[in-house]
């Protein structure tokens, strides 16, 4: 049977490790048990997170045990890393919310099962600590002058580190800590942006437990120019269906360049190696049954494959010979909201992020209801933009949403 660090490390998954050897041993001949920590500061995952949880799901399906571990604790502080500013404080009541979806999320996508993995949040030890008593048994173990240099903390130097901020590296080392001594977890995975962090951790184990302890980060989800995919124009792509509609979510891969293909087959799919090569070789025209074959099959992973057949039945209705709108993402509107205009509309149902998002949509051409061009930020929408009791919005060439008055 293949060790699943080389099937790792074929598809494109690891970036930074800290003992190469000796992982790729340890995952061939032991049950392993490793975590990924993920701090709720929203209440949803997105698909920057995406990439951690296929990485924990192969893992588990070659028999390793995971901890997915919910930051209730460390998200009080804020995780400066690639960070130019602090984070926003968030209540307790907001974190608790967001950490209730995200194990929702979680448990989703990994087998909770009968041990087969742990789900924890790390507000469980954090909350309890004796801050005297940390900064004397794991505060010592920690080099202010070595921390200085961290990667994770270079920009928010730049504008003025807190020093709530300059403990998150202590926490997050010291989760690893906890979960070693709590279930033996001798490895950290998790994001590049993350290594700073991880590596006190795995130095931490090792000062205070004389125990080996290993990470190692995933590649950031980028495109071939090297920019972060994910983002949208609504923001971040998410893994909520009420945040992005699976319609929406399919499209995103089914638009992506066509540079972009192989990549993201490899990282955000199960698909054989050997079926990826023949898909993504394809050339012309052809490319867009690979990029059908990617959407689908991301779509199935977050939201079950019933939503991504709808998901791609509406686009092959929308973009094929017909219009069937029965899928399309719908938005209801109260009769209070007709006569106002079509930038007041589109920025109250969250179609678009702002008023501002529509005017620019606008001037630049790419907004249209119900397949005409809108050329005026004052135009009104009466009852007649309502054919059929629905109005519909495109946004440039392939993104429609569908409004309906309550």
């Amino acid at each position: 049977m293949e060790n699943v660090f080389d099937v790792l490390k074929e598809r494109g998954y690891i970036k930074q490790l800290t003992h190469e050897d000796e992982i790729r041993d340890i995952l061939e001949k032991e049950k392993v048990t490793f975590y990924i920590g993920f701090d709720p500061t929203a209440d949803s995952l997105h698909i920057g997170h995406f990439l951690p949880m296929m990485m924990m799901s192969y893992l588990q399906k070659a028999g390793h045990r995971p901890i997915a571990l919910v930051g209730g604790g460390t998200v009080m502080i804020g995780d400066p890393s690639g960070k130019t500013d602090m984070r926003k404080m968030l209540d307790k009541d907001t974190i608790n919310r967001n950490v209730s979806s995200i194990k929702s999320q979680l448990s989703r996508f990994i087998d909770f099962d009968e041990g087969k993995a742990i789900l924890e949040d790390n507000a469980n030890w954090l909350l309890k600590l004796n801050y005297l008593e940390f900064i004397r048994e794991i505060g010592v173990h920690f080099s202010v002058n070595k921390m200085l240099t961290a990667e994770c903390f270079k920009q928010r130097l730049e504008k003025g580190l807190s020093f709530l901020e300059f403990n998150y590296m202590l926490m997050q080392g010291y989760d690893f800590l906890e979960l070693n001594r709590r279930y033996n977890c001798v490895m950290e995975l998790g994001g590049d942006d993350q290594w700073s962090n991880m590596l006190a951790g795995v130095d931490l184990i090792r000062r205070k437990e004389r125990k080996p302890a290993y990470a190692m980060t995933c590649t950031l989800l980028t495109n071939s120019e090297g920019k972060k995919m994910g983002k949208t124009v609504n923001g971040a792509l998410w893994l909520d269906k009420d945040k992005t509609s699976p319609f929406d979510f399919y499209q995103y891969w089914r638009n992506i360049d066509d540079a972009d293909v192989e990549k993201c087959l490899l990282l955000l799919t199960f698909l054989p190696v050997d079926e990826i090569k023949k898909l993504s070789s394809l050339e012309g025209a052809k490319i867009n049954e690979a990029k059908k074959v990617l959407a689908y099959e991301v779509t199935k992973l977050i939201h079950g494959e019933e939503e991504s057949k709808k998901a791609m039945e509406a686009a092959e209705a929308l973009f094929g010979s017909g219009q069937n709108m029965e899928n399309v993402p719908t938005t209801e509107i109260s009769k209070d909201l007709i006569g106002s205009t079509i930038v007041d509309i589109l920025a109250a149902t969250k179609v678009l992020p702002s008023k501002s998002e529509v005017r620019r949509l606008i001037q630049q051409g790419g907004l249209n209801i119900n397949e005409e061009k809108v050329t005026d930020a004052n135009l009104i929408i009466d009852e007649d933009f309502f054919k059929d009791g629905s109005m519909l919005v495109r946004r440039g060439k392939k993104k429609y949403n569908k409004i309906i008055i309550k």
